[in-house]
């Protein structure tokens, strides 16, 4: 038997309009065909409950948090979560307003068979990822929590989220020594943060990580352009594009999962 999953990471930007941007997306997730939805910059409960209503097609859901989520971080899924935990990573030098973040990972088992990691690292508000700049210092402490916890997991793991790194960078490459996981995107140019006339060519910093390498996966960017808004105007959903992915495993041991191609 072939498993199969469609998944979508999207940092959904917790400034301006967000509602009305949530909404938008709520609206194309119940379109899509997308199994499991990472998202990054939620923020709040209440944000939540609003992409609940939107997109009900989505029964199952990981967050942590009464009212500001705990890292910002939400998994929405078709197919039913059978755990869920999140795991902060440590406050580090330089002080920076993202403490209020709370950042992290959410590891989210989907269907006893897939765990998918959604995470957002710190951002590096200097643009210098070579390893002796300050955030690359805090980087390489929440990219050390990640390894550790994803060295245990026994399942086929796929890591997602906005991890702030450019795909050459020391940072990430040090994760996939000590994780086995691959980058799907490997060698892929395109920027993932949408370019403006202050930054025209942006680095990747959204990631699809698979393991094993039985696990076959495919990803492109999605939500590049503006769309309606529900009250009327045009926005681009975010200030980052989305990565979807299908991932494919072979396996005969897992009889019960649900989404079969």
């Amino acid at each position: 038997m072939i498993l199969g999953m469609r998944l979508l990471t999207f940092n959904a930007l917790f400034k301006g309009d967000v509602r009305e941007r949530l909404r938008a997306l709520g609206e194309r997730l119940e379109r899509s065909d997308y199994d499991v939805v990472c998202l990054q910059e939620v923020m709040y409960r209440r944000n939540v409950r609003l992409l609940e209503t939107v997109a009900p097609s989505y029964r199952y859901r990981a967050c942590s948090g009464s009212v500001v989520l705990r890292g910002g971080l939400v998994v929405l899924s078709r197919l039913p979560i059978t755990g869920s935990e999140f795991r902060r990573f440590p406050l580090t030098a330089p002080a920076r307003p993202e403490y209020l973040m709370r950042k992290g990972a959410q590891i989210v088992t989907i269907d006893r068979v897939f765990t998918v990691v959604n995470t957002h690292l710190s951002a590096n508000r200097d643009d210098d990822w070579s390893p002796g700049n300050r955030y690359s210092a805090a980087q390489r402490t929440e990219f050390a929590v990640l390894a550790e916890r994803i060295a245990g997991i026994g399942t086929p793991v796929v890591v997602v989220g906005d991890l702030n790194v450019p795909r050459e960078s020391a940072g990430l490459a040090g994760l996939l020594a000590a994780t086995g996981l691959r980058d799907v995107l490997a060698g892929d140019t395109r920027p993932t943060y949408r370019p403006t006339p202050g930054w025209p060519s942006p680095p990747a910093f959204d990631h699809v990580l698979v393991r094993p390498a039985a696990v076959q996966c495919r990803a492109d960017l999605v939500f590049q352009d503006e769309v309606r808004l529900p009250g009327g105007g045009t926005s681009y959903l975010s200030d980052h594009y989305g990565v979807e992915a299908e991932l494919t495993y072979p396996d005969c041991n897992h009889t019960a999962f649900s989404r079969k191609l």
